[in-house]
């Protein structure tokens, strides 16, 4: 969510003599998006960001697609992804179309050897399991269970975790991420409904500058591949930058539902979306208040789109059992709903304690070789009595 924000030392006007100490001059850079209409930043390095010393061979990436087309409830059991030391070759994708890329990744070690950018797609980070920081040259967002990174296209980042035990669920998202557009005024202001506000943004901190020359690999994402760049300065000598266009962070548990006299449907729980998707958090809140509401979700037929539901923790009385890190996949054609006996035990209950991300892509997603891997076979018989 794009809000103005700068870090570090900045001239007093755009484009203008701005000198180190020794009277060379910083290194000027506009980073912008939709060309030079959407948000952007301008950001100040100790050496030109064009100092590239070698471009090693590129390797594929590319999700290996296993089912293109198909009408049948899914569920991945997310876990049984097998942790990798490495944090890209960790990355798991599971759910993709031409839209967004849904992937897991449980990687061990932080990224101290190689930089990494993605230059096609926002991600969204979401951390189910570790801590640490991520490191941009705008500054450090820390991070912890429950928190989403919105990671920008273009930003070069690091991840440093503080313990190998470490379970992400990744988006890419081909087109920008942003807050929906329901919960802002005319100005950009979050408003008095949003289920949260600018209080709970987390903005990038602790600028350090490094002024440094050598071999620096930056792993570049493109189309499926990843380019692996040798640059010679450091891809985090920014002495200062301002602007909107910069990674941020929210937590799932900063997430304040809003609630009724009867059961509401899912857009209330959304907290991003694009063009093709939204992105929605269900969080612990209470029931709906009618004396005769029911809490258990009624059955839905998905006619426009997909619905994926990533299960973080908790009880969901509308199913029969859930695993931490399972994913369901309820295609559009077909209806899905609560599983039999859950809606009369559901009547008079006051409270859910779960939390979930779930995500509505607008065109059909499709399983890769990975996801068929963990994939559940009986799940879609599951409605059985």
């Amino acid at each position: 969510m794009p809000l103005y924000h700068h870090l570090g030392k900045i001239p007093p006007k755009r484009h203008t003599v701005f000198r180190k100490e020794n009277g060379e001059l910083y290194s000027e850079e506009l980073v912008s998006t939709h060309g030079f209409s959407s948000v952007y930043s301008l950001v100040y390095h100790c050496y030109p960001p064009t100092i590239v010393k070698e471009i090693r061979e590129p390797y594929d990436v590319a999700p290996k697609i296993a089912r293109e087309k198909h009408l049948k409830h899914t569920s991945l059991r997310g876990f049984q992804v097998a942790p990798k030391e490495d944090y890209l070759d960790s990355r798991t994708p599971v759910l993709v179309n031409a839209d967004l890329h849904i992937s897991l990744a449980a990687p061990q070690k932080s990224m101290t050897d190689y930089f990494y950018k993605n230059s096609q797609a926002d991600e969204v980070i979401f951390v189910h399991e570790g801590s640490g920081v991520l490191k941009t040259g705008y500054g450090e967002l820390k991070f912890s269970y429950g928190d989403y990174l919105v990671v920008p296209r273009g930003v070069i980042y690091q991840i440093h975790f503080d313990t190998p035990e470490n379970r992400l669920f990744i988006v890419e998202s081909f087109e920008p991420i942003r807050t929906p557009k329901r919960y802002r005024n005319e100005f950009g202001q979050l408003m008095e409904h949003a289920p949260f506000c600018e209080r709970d943004i987390r903005r990038p901190e602790n600028l350090q500058t490094f002024d440094e020359k050598g071999d620096f690999e930056v792993k570049i994402k493109k189309q499926g591949l990843i380019y692996p760049y040798i640059y010679g300065s450091h891809p985090f000598d920014f002495v200062g930058w301002d602007g909107y266009h910069y990674p941020w962070a929210f937590s799932i548990h900063d997430f304040m539902p809003i609630t009724g006299m009867l059961h509401q449907p899912p857009p209330v729980h959304q907290t991003f979306e694009t063009n093709s998707f939204v992105l929605c958090s269900f969080c612990p809140r209470m029931y709906d208040y009618h004396p005769d509401s029911i809490p258990a979700p009624y059955n839905h037929s998905n006619v426009d789109s997909d619905e994926v539901l990533y299960y973080v923790d908790g009880d969901f009385m509308s199913r029969k059992s859930v695993e931490r890190g399972q994913i369901t996949l309820h295609p559009g054609g077909i209806p899905h709903g609560p599983h039999p006996g859950t809606v009369e035990k559901s009547i008079g209950q006051t409270r859910t304690e779960e939390l979930a991300v779930m995500i509505d892509p607008f065109r059909p997603l499709m399983l890769t070789e990975e996801a068929l891997l963990i994939e559940d076979q009986d799940y879609y018989s599951s409605w059985m009595s």
